[in-house]
């Protein structure tokens, strides 16, 4: 059984979502980052980097979203959460969630983590002023250019669209209205009436 490690309003939903749409069988654990259980020796011997997700195997342990995503997909083939017989739409879905992962999971960590950035509380203070426009800009570009609909690859449904839909519950509280974005929206709102999606975001509360 795979052994997910988990933190509620995380960047691991994506990886929870993915699991519960694959019908894998798993178990969740979640971790409490509020209170530091993720910098504790026990957690650490699990994930040294000290963050959600984690991703327990029967040949080891991933971290990283990316690399959990895709290999929910290709573990549970016959659901087909990527197009594992195609090598262009499979960099295409590579693109995407980098850019996920190294653009807009950044901008958004600097309105809440300035301290890997900086050392000065005025140098945090700025970063967070700058937010609403830097993470508003990712996903301008996103809605614009590389959002194909309904779904984020097109008609069916990815791995892209658990972690596409992770980043934009962030949006509030980045101080963006999402009805700025109508087809990233109508994602979000489409996601959540997913039967998968209903039951993980119960499990993170």
């Amino acid at each position: 059984m795979l052994k997910l490690y988990f933190s509620p309003q995380s960047c691991a939903l994506a990886s929870h979502i993915a699991l519960e749409e694959a019908g894998a069988d798993y178990q969740a654990v979640r971790v409490d980052l509020a209170n530091g259980e993720q910098r504790q020796s026990d957690y650490l011997k699990i994930n040294p980097k000290g963050r959600v997700p984690a991703l327990v195997t029967d040949r080891g342990i991933l971290t990283e979203t990316p690399a959990i995503l895709f290999y929910v997909a290709q573990t549970h083939p016959k659901v087909q959460l990527a197009a594992l017989d195609d090598p262009f739409e499979i960099g295409r879905l590579q693109a995407f969630i980098s850019y996920l992962c190294s653009t807009v999971h950044v901008a958004h960590a600097h309105r809440i983590r300035g301290y890997r950035w900086a050392d000065d509380e005025a140098s945090f203070a700025d970063m967070r002023r700058k937010v609403p426009q830097t993470v508003g800009e990712c996903f301008q570009l996103i809605e614009r250019e590389m959002f194909t609909g309904p779904w984020v690859m097109g008609e069916r449904f990815s791995i892209a669209d658990p972690y596409l839909y992770t980043l934009t519950t962030w949006l509030e509280s980045d101080g963006i209205d999402p009805s700025r974005f109508p087809k990233i929206a109508d994602h979000r709102q489409r996601m959540s009436a997913r039967p998968a999606v209903a039951k993980i975001l119960s499990a993170h509360g």
